[in-house]
């Protein structure tokens, strides 16, 4: 007979407890009147007996008796493991930086260039 245990398949979010992982699972949904394709994200605590997943892998959960507060739910297997680009400090240069966060220094600029409001106090003076 099959089981009657529900299986998921989602994303590990975080990794930072103990023999627990948070799984993210995307379900799309449609909707009732609109008809449009709602994705509905539900994060799940998952065991991880060997503290093997890492964040980003593709994992299967299936559903468990209640181990703890939040965790009724147990890691079944990796599906496919994250990506994970090894680099030392020492290789990062200062242009690769720049490159990466240009954002900040215009926010900086434009926060610099706006003038100051008047209060109540200094339009009637």
């Amino acid at each position: 007979m099959e089981s009657k245990r529900k299986i998921r398949l989602g994303w590990v979010v975080s990794d930072k407890m103990d023999k627990t992982v948070v799984v993210a699972v995307e379900t799309p949904k449609r909707h009732p009147l609109y008809k449009k394709t709602i994705r509905r994200l539900v994060k799940y605590k998952a065991h991880d007996e060997k503290n093997e997943c890492q964040v980003g892998d593709k994992v299967r959960i299936v559903e468990t008796r209640p181990l703890s507060r939040d965790k009724r739910w147990r890691v079944a297997e990796i599906v496919t493991r994250a990506e994970v680009v090894e680099i030392s400090p020492e290789e990062i240069t200062q242009g690769e930086v720049a490159e990466v966060k240009p954002e900040e220094k215009a926010k900086e600029e434009v926060a610099e260039v706006k003038p100051k409001k008047k209060t109540k106090g200094e339009a009637s003076g």
